[in-house]
């Protein structure tokens, strides 16, 4: 009989070779076959562990999507200033993205087609994350506004996280090499949170 840590391991690597597939194939290129022959496992011992491929893949998502939640943390060190810990948050953020970042563009792909695990991650971003990163444009704007706030969350998401999904394509394609995070950052927060501006309320 394996060994718990033998058990784990053989988990961990059919996890990690559904990813791989995800990433380079996408979702429809996995099968229990394909990912049993990639790992090294038989086909009876990946369906003992996940029980079909529709678990399996969610499984291998909820793994990305951890630490994707994890990166929120941050915003709850209230001794670090606002734009730090934003600042923080959006680097780790992209560091996760940066993992995966054809596996993150087809999971948003999947579009309503989704698994389990990214309604527990949307739910999750509902009834916490985006609380937490609007407490942090309030603190730094002032703005209390939910409509506003939120709307600087989409904007602040586009203009730091699409880089990340697309340098694959901008560097390949396009010839175009982003500049490192922390200086797209940087540059973002100089043009949208101008030092002025901080701490004021807006359309009073």
């Amino acid at each position: 009989m394996a060994s718990p840590d033998h058990s784990n391991d053989t988990k961990e690597k059919i996890l990690q070779t559904t990813l791989d597939v995800i990433k380079r194939e996408g979702f429809d290129s996995v099968t229990i076959r394909k990912i049993a022959s990639r790992s090294d496992a038989n086909i009876a011992l990946v369906n003992y562990y996940f029980g079909s491929k529709d678990k399996l893949i969610n499984e291998a998502i909820k793994g990305l999507l951890i630490g994707f939640r994890d990166t929120f943390d941050v915003l709850d060190h209230v001794s670090v200033p606002p734009k730090e810990r934003l600042k923080l948050f959006l680097t780790r953020y992209v560091q996760v993205i940066q993992q995966y970042p054809e596996l993150v563009l087809h999971t948003i792909a999947a579009g309503s087609a989704m698994f389990a695990s990214q309604h527990e991650y949307g739910e999750f971003l509902q009834a916490t994350g985006f609380h937490k990163l609007q407490k942090v444009f309030t603190e730094i704007t002032g703005e209390e506004r939910p409509d506003s706030l939120m709307m600087m969350v989409t904007q602040i998401f586009g203009a730091i996280f699409l880089p990340a999904l697309m340098k694959p394509l901008l560097e390949s394609g396009a010839g175009v090499k982003p500049a490192p995070i922390d200086r797209q950052i940087d540059f973002l927060f100089e043009r949208y949170f101008p030092e002025h501006g901080e701490a004021k309320e807006r359309g009073k």
